[in-house]
Parts: structure tokens; sequence; C-alpha cells
């Protein structure tokens, strides 16, 4: 196959993935995230931790390694984000036993640790604030974005109740779902739960690679030094070219 071919299935491939990432109907909005900003870090650790790790797990995360990496002392993390009675050097596993998440909710909840990395920053940040009450599912809610996850809203009562506006029906006798709105206000207002979904998903981009953090520390000293190098071979190269005419 020539390159030319290549790079055509390539792109098509790359269309198709980002096709299938909205065909929940919702346009995937952008999250924002900085890894760089600790405080949001910080906060996206306690999120996660009071709203999201009953059910689920950051099982290739040690809780000493989010201590190192957060600026957080073993005493703060022990007291206020570690619920499971694990030791510090542990990682971070879910409370819920696998049975009891298939018993409630049809399959085990999954690991987060990836998945920021398998599905991007912008899809998790837009799957957070598509939840909507929806009476025909099991547990009475849906998600614009994925449709049908078995997973009710953990961040609802910041949040708040929302519910679908939905469109004619089409040939299958479907109403697609044209867009969301807040029926019963949350403790937070919508500006304020943007920035919490997106600690949130600061947090689990960071959890997907720890190693990024200290990358992009280490960058800024590594295009210092090749500045320096650059002048040094610059004054160098002076130096040997000062007689040649």
């Amino acid at each position: 196959m020539s390159w030319g071919r290549k790079l055509v299935v390539v792109l098509a491939l790359a269309l198709a993935g980002s096709a299938q990432a909205a065909e929940g109907g919702a346009a995937l909005q952008q999250a924002g995230n900085d890894l760089g900003d600790r405080a949001s870090l910080q906060r996206g650790a306690q999120l996660f931790m009071n709203n999201c790790s009953g059910c689920h797990s950051l099982k290739y995360l040690r809780y000493s390694r989010m201590a190192s990496d957060l600026g957080l002392s073993e005493e703060e993390v022990m007291t206020n984000l570690n619920f499971n009675g694990a030791a510090i050097g542990e990682q971070i596993h879910s409370a819920m036993p696998p049975a009891a998440g298939e018993q409630w909710f049809g399959k085990a909840p999954p690991d987060l640790s990836l998945i920021a990395r398998v599905r991007g920053t912008d899809w998790l940040y837009t799957y957070l604030k598509s939840f909507y009450l929806d009476q025909s599912r099991p547990l009475g809610w849906n998600n614009r974005l994925f449709p049908n996850a078995s997973m009710p809203n953990p961040l609802w009562e910041l949040q708040g109740l929302q519910q679908a506006k939905l469109g004619k029906k089409n040939e299958l006798g479907e109403q697609p779902v044209e867009g969301l709105e807040i029926k019963v206000p949350g403790r937070q207002t919508a500006a304020e739960f943007d920035q919490t979904v997106r600690d949130i998903t600061n947090f689990l981009e960071y959890a997907g690679e720890p190693a990024a953090l200290k990358r992009q520390s280490m960058g800024v000293w590594v295009v210092l030094f090749l500045v320096l190098l650059t002048f040094l071979a610059y004054l160098l190269k002076k130096e040997y070219w000062k007689d040649v005419h």
C-alpha cells in the first residue's frame, strides 16, 4: 500500500473515531484543564475520592505517589483522601466489591486509571456534564453523550437535576435528545460546576500518566539548557571563523 493510501486510511479512521465519540448526538465541549494547576489537581483528587472512589478504582496510582506529585502530606492524604483504610504505599482501589457492582449495575464499574487517555479529556468533561433524568432506565439516569450508560449521576447534588429536551420522532420512533436543561438547581452555579468537572478531569488526566507532571517541569530546564548550548556553540563558531576571510 502506498504512503498516500495509508494516509487516507489513517484520516478515515480518525474521522470515524470522532464520529463515534459524538454518536450520542452531543458535541464535545472543551475541557480546558491544565496539569500545571496544582490547586486544580488537589481539588480534583478530593472530588474524585469523595464522589467516585466508592465505585471506581485507580489501580495504577498509589496514595504515596499522589501525595508526592500533588504536594500533599501523608497525613492529609490518609485523613482526607483515603476512605478504605489502605496503607500509604498501596494502590487506590474501590470500596465496592466487584460482585456488588455486577449486582447493582449489571457489571462491575471499570477502573478509571486510563479513562482520560482512552477517551480524551474533552470526552470525559462532556460526559460528566451530560447526565439527565430518564425513568425508562433501571437507575433513573441516562447520558446524552453515552446513551444507556449503566451509571447514575454521581454529581447530581452539585449540578442539579437535568431533563432532556427531546426532538421529533425519527423513522425508528425514537426521539433524539436535542439539549439538556436544569430543572432542579444543585448546590453550585453553572460556572462553579464547570470548574468542578474540570478539576476532576484534570485529576484523571494526571492519574493516567503521573510522569507527565515531572516531564513538564523538566521540559523548562531542557529548553533553557538548549538555549545556553546554542549560545555557546555560536560563540565557539565565531572564535573558529574569526580569522577566515
